[in-house]
């Protein structure tokens, strides 16, 4: 079941966020770049990423202002602006302190969050992230003025597709369900406007004077092939956090629910829990007998080959009410491509 949306006023504005969980503590997750609250539960693959964090915390995550399911923006954010957004939904949430666990532009805005409000921030995971978003003399692993100039001319094609932009997750590449899904989740996240906007001022992004005023304990998490931002970035900010912990882990797709996630959940639930197992009474069901009946048939149906629109005409429901089945499923029978979801299907003999 996807969690309420609700709102929280931040200077005037609505800012969507949506709770999950009953674990001990509070985790924040600030996303990158663009987001969805609504959309990001159609995806298996990210819906499954969300549930498992939420198994062991108590999980608030929001659409930033400008994007998703929050008031649209003439101009884009400052830094202050989006930081006072994190502020207004831990307020609205009840969170009192929480730890913060920063997706690629999420993360130096969660650094700025944990040295400017340092009694509201338990801990600090850097995920796939950065100190500085352009190239430097003293900073090499930057972008380019050429890359950030071929990174605006194709918004519109990521936009219109998702081609090019899933190209920095490989392992995705070859599910076209994902790649649709992907193209849904930007154009639905973020016009390509304020997409543009959002990049020049993500070009600016520059925490490396306030690395060493994190005083929060700090985990830096990083596939070591990736391909969006190299590893030099998380070396460079393990170096300058004072006790901060550096892991890279193998892969080379940037988003963390792509490729093995649960090597990314793992670590993050030691750094936070001090432990791997899961809390008692944190699970959901799971298993070919946690599926409903419409998950079954919905099952049944895709693996033998229709598509999300005919099963919804076959079954008088909607596209994304199929779409919101097929995602409990993968959660369910613990898989994450359609290979695996007939295979799975076949040993059960759904």
């Amino acid at each position: 079941m996807r969690p309420r949306t609700t709102y929280a006023k931040s200077g005037g504005l609505s800012i969507a966020y949506q709770v999950l969980g009953e674990g001990p503590f509070d985790l924040v997750l600030v996303h990158g770049f663009v987001s969805h609250l609504d959309v990001a539960w159609e995806e298996p693959h990210l819906a499954q990423f969300l549930n498992r964090l939420a198994s062991f915390c108590r999980l608030i995550v929001f659409d930033k202002r400008g994007t998703g399911l929050s008031d649209p923006v003439g101009e884009p954010p400052t830094f202050a602006q989006r930081m006072d957004d994190i502020r207004a939904v831990m307020d609205a949430a009840g969170s009192e302190r929480a730890a913060l666990f920063g997706i690629s532009e999420g993360g130096p805005l969660s650094i700025v969050f944990a040295c400017t409000h340092p009694t509201r921030t338990s801990a600090l995971i850097v995920y796939g992230s950065y100190a500085r978003w352009l190239k430097d003399k003293d900073y090499p692993w930057g972008r380019s003025p050429e890359q950030f100039q071929d990174f605006l001319a194709g918004i519109d094609r990521a936009w219109e597709t998702g081609e090019w932009w899933i190209q920095h997750n490989p392992t995705a590449l070859a599910d076209e369900r994902y790649r649709t899904w992907w193209a849904r989740y930007l154009r639905a996240a973020a016009s390509p406007g304020m997409a543009t906007a959002l990049v020049r001022m993500n070009s600016q992004i520059d925490v490396r004077d306030i690395l060493p005023g994190v005083a929060v304990p700090t985990l830096i998490l990083h596939r070591t092939n990736e391909r969006w931002f190299e590893v030099g970035n998380a070396r460079y900010l393990a170096e300058r956090i004072p006790g901060a912990k550096l892991v890279e882990l193998p892969g080379v797709d940037h988003v963390p629910w792509v490729g093995d996630a649960e090597a990314v959940l793992k670590e993050t639930e030691m750094f936070l829990t001090g432990t791997r197992a899961r809390p008692r009474g944190a699970s959901f069901a799971t298993g070919a007998a946690a599926l409903s009946r419409r998950e079954r048939e919905v099952v049944r149906l895709a693996v033998a080959g229709q598509t999300a629109l005919e099963i919804a005409r076959r079954l008088y429901i909607s596209d994304r009410t199929v779409e919101t089945h097929l995602a409990n499923a993968y959660i369910k029978l613990g898989v994450q491509s359609k290979f695996e979801l007939a295979r799975r299907a076949e040993e059960l003999g759904l």
